[in-house]
């Protein structure tokens, strides 16, 4: 066991510490084609996790599953694959993982045997207990095989003394704590959670009699479902015979939706708050206008995640915005860098300087956010390389100082460039001439809430504010990749 744990240390060195993912969850039920519908809707949501995807289905008597490493198009569009998954019910998951991490047993959907039946499991999010309630779970027995924080829930479920699935499901929930959206696949029953303070979305679709349970409206569109509603903050919807049932077990909370929805995570056409998530970037881009203090001949994007800004800073200031990037589509996480010459070309692999656009001008270049710095910085170098005057940066959200525990692929504290370094340091060390961030009133007015009044939801924006909603009970980092790496080696050597 020693010689083991000193070999697993060895490996998790390389480990990137860049703990748990933003993922994509859907499930249907009660319809013809159910997996078929599920691969659809997984694509939609294809930008939430490129690294695997699974499906489970259930046909009345038995369950389903197959699972993959990639995309969905490249692994479920197959008639051979989707005949495999039978029935009326579905669940499906895209998943985002970290290097390292990245087996197929850690791709969801999860499947478990309970006394109640078997239920399968899709998960979005990050739990701040799950170390504790892995321990715990351990020493009562539980043997785990991944060491995925869904695996934890499985095992909740699987072990609760109640006699009913939902009252199983309800047993679970009330252990665990985070920023968390779940799609449940029971006999016949299709179940959706979403955590107390709303942080990981979850929506409900109608497709005729079937209800559709995803993470953001594109994939409701995608198989021309309708929307009917968001899943409420702590809320429970339990789908059987073409019924939905609420549940409301948790005490009500103000909602605090993640801030990176509307920043990033989700596809530009999908709807959050009544509002395309490409409405909400443009007004970033708006307010980002409001606060400058430069004039420029040219607005240009960091594409793609930067256009909608870019697009409401322009059109506000009635600069030109022009492509002076231009983004390479086919260039994805698998492009092979075979030697130190080839990797040395960085962000050229997927961006190059429109030249005649930019040259000679002074240029506003427009993201969404500034992480490390270290793509920035080669961004700005192949302005002033490709002929700019200036380059003047400015960023659609405010300084990102604190790191994420609900699930969001974010840096440690130490690699959080903003909460190390000044305003000026971050300028010189990027190689602009200037740098302005969005105020946090600012990202407020253009999402249209107002931070100083009570009245409205306050959003989970800890990145900026380091305010959490849910205050982590486990050491995080780097250590809980290791401890749940361990305890996840102690349980399979029971």
């Amino acid at each position: 066991m020693k010689k083991h744990i000193k070999s697993l240390k060895k490996k998790l060195k390389n480990f990137d510490p860049k703990l748990k993912e933003e993922c994509g969850v859907f499930g249907i039920s009660n319809a013809k084609d159910a997996s078929a519908l599920t691969a659809l809707g997984l694509h939609a949501l294809q930008h939430r996790g490129q690294e695997g995807c699974g499906i489970v289905s259930f046909d009345g008597e038995k369950y389903y599953s197959e699972k993959r490493f990639g995309l969905v198009g490249d692994n479920f569009n197959k008639e051979k694959v989707l005949n495999n998954l039978k029935g009326n019910y579905a669940i499906g998951h895209n998943r985002y993982s970290t290097t390292g991490n990245n087996t197929l047993r850690n791709i969801q959907p999860f499947f478990a045997d309970t006394n109640a039946g078997g239920i399968g499991v899709s998960h979005n999010g990050n739990l701040t207990n799950s170390i504790s309630l892995r321990k715990k779970l351990v020493e009562d027995g539980a043997i785990f095989y991944t060491t995925s924080d869904t695996e934890t829930i499985v095992q909740l479920i699987a072990k609760s003394k109640r006699s009913k699935t939902i009252d199983k499901v309800i047993d679970a929930i009330f252990q665990i704590q985070g920023g968390y959206a779940l799609v449940m696949l029971t006999q016949n029953s299709l179940i959706g959670v979403r955590d107390p303070y709303g942080i990981r979305p979850l929506l409900i679709g109608k497709l005729g009699n079937s209800y559709v349970l995803a993470s953001e409206t594109c994939a409701l569109d995608i198989i021309g479902a309708n929307f009917v509603r968001e899943v409420e903050n702590g809320e429970i919807v339990l789908i059987e015979n073409n019924q939905l049932t609420s549940i409301k077990p948790f005490p009500p909370r103000k909602v605090r939706p993640c801030v990176f929805e509307y920043i990033y995570f989700a596809r530009p056409d999908s709807l959050i708050d009544n509002k395309t998530a490409y409405e909400h970037r443009k007004n970033l881009g708006v307010e980002l206008a409001k606060e400058n203090d430069i004039d420029a001949d040219i607005v240009v994007p960091v594409p793609d995640s930067g256009n909608a800004a870019a697009l409401g800073f322009s059109q506000k200031l009635k600069i030109n915005f022009e492509h002076g990037l231009i983004r390479n589509h086919y260039v994805g996480r698998t492009f092979i860098e075979p030697s130190q010459k080839i990797r040395s070309l960085g962000v050229k692999l997927k961006l190059n300087a429109n030249q005649t656009t930019i040259k000679d001008k002074k240029i506003i270049l427009i993201d969404d956010s500034l992480v490390r710095g270290t793509t920035s910085h080669k961004i700005v170098k192949m302005l002033y390389d490709a002929g700019a005057k200036e380059v003047h940066v400015r960023i659609a959200c405010p300084e990102i100082r604190y790191p994420d525990f609900y699930g969001v692929d974010t840096p440690t504290k130490k690699e959080l460039l903003a909460a190390n370094k000044s305003n000026n340091e971050i300028c010189e060390y990027i190689g602009a001439k200037s740098l302005k961030f969005l105020s946090i009133d600012g990202l407020y007015r253009a999402i249209g809430f107002d931070k100083r009044n009570d009245s409205y939801p306050q959003l989970t924006d800890h990145y900026f504010t380091g305010e959490y909603p849910v205050k982590p009970v486990d050491e995080l980092g780097d250590s809980k990749i290791t401890q749940l790496s361990l305890l996840s080696t102690a349980s399979n050597n029971h």
